[in-house]
């Protein structure tokens, strides 16, 4: 029986923009920094699932090490979680294969994902990557399963749109054990209390997305300062001057109070205590100060450490040195389990 140790997160976000944006900070990387705190953490710039769609090879290389350089700016530690990038392990794409051998066509022609994103790029434009994109993604997670044993724990921060893939993780991770024996941990979905939900300041029914709202909808963490005042005091909000928390009469300024709440740390009721009476302008000017509060220390920080590519990809190297010991202890069992010939000395 193994020893319990601290339960295991892994997480990763694609570097397909030049800067992460204010919904994937509330919504996720605030998180990371508090969950090294707590968990064995292994965090990645998902490379691989960038080139499903097409891409420009130099934008890629440049985005990835400007992805990696925010989560540190941010206040992910490389000495308390491994920062890497995933083509950098190259056991991530081994297991995807084995698992895309357990996987019905039916069973990955169902994800709403790639359904939606095949109906967007046409027939023509939709590659078997795409196609098989969350297969790598529950190898991206099974390669970091601990030992199986009582109280061991693998978990996973998902958003509403990823729990579909996490139940097929599940349901991939079910099948291997039970053909092959007992080899992965069944990863749970960690959701974090105070993740926010935050939508587009334009379009504040929908979500903030850099695939679906226009640039004066999404606040980026590395824009300059003016630009992101001024989304902030053009962002939509509702008939009446009244500041208050209704989702559906007042979608622009709830938004609003949602980001203000989680950039503070204030519960909502009492920002609409504090402006009770005042009009949307003091509110919203306000809110872009603790806008640039948070972002400019983080986008100061990013920009420094991208000025040194060699210790920056040192840091990934280490990283991925952590995490290929975890994956490739992980493979080696999964080869002898399912019949490949060991390589021998």
């Amino acid at each position: 029986m193994s020893s319990v140790t601290a339960p295991r997160v892994l997480s990763g976000i694609q570097p397909t923009a030049d800067s992460f944006h204010l919904g994937n900070y509330l919504g996720a990387l605030r998180q990371w920094v508090a969950l090294q705190d707590t968990h064995e953490a292994f965090y990645c710039v998902v490379d691989l699932h960038a080139i499903t769609v097409e891409h420009d090879p130099a934008a890629l290389r440049r985005r990835s090490r400007v992805a990696a350089a925010q989560l540190l700016a941010m206040g992910v530690d490389p000495d308390r979680a491994a920062v890497f990038v995933q083509s950098h392990v190259p056991e991530h794409t081994e297991l995807a294969w084995v698992l895309g051998c357990l996987t019905g066509f039916g069973e990955a022609s169902r994800m709403t994902q790639f359904k939606d994103k095949s109906a967007k790029y046409g027939a023509s434009a939709t590659t078997v990557g795409l196609f098989t994109y969350p297969i790598l993604m529950a190898a991206d997670i099974l390669l970091y399963t601990p030992e199986p044993g009582e109280g061991q724990v693998l978990q996973v921060p998902v958003g509403e749109d990823q729990r579909q893939h996490l139940e097929l993780t599940r349901d991939l991770a079910q099948r291997f054990n039970h053909r092959f024996g007992e080899t992965f941990v069944l990863p749970t979905a960690y959701i974090p209390e105070d993740a926010a939900k935050i939508t587009d300041l334009q379009e504040p029914t929908v979500k903030m997305s850099k695939s679906a709202s226009s640039p004066q909808g999404i606040v980026e963490v590395l824009e300059q300062p003016s630009t992101m005042r001024k989304k902030i005091m053009r962002a939509v909000t509702d008939t009446g001057s009244e500041i208050r928390y209704d989702e559906e009469n007042k979608p622009g300024i709830t938004n609003l109070l949602r980001i203000y709440a989680a950039l503070e740390g204030v519960p909502v009721a009492e920002l609409e205590r504090r402006y009770e009476g005042q009009g949307y302008g003091q509110f919203k000017k306000d809110l872009a100060q603790l806008l640039l509060d948070t972002f400019t220390p983080i986008r100061e920080r990013t920009e420094k450490l991208l000025e040194d590519d060699k210790q920056l990809d040192r840091i990934l190297a280490d990283g991925a040195a952590r995490a290929g010991a975890v994956a490739a202890r992980t493979m080696e069992i999964v080869r002898e389990r399912v019949g490949f010939v060991g390589r021998g000395l």
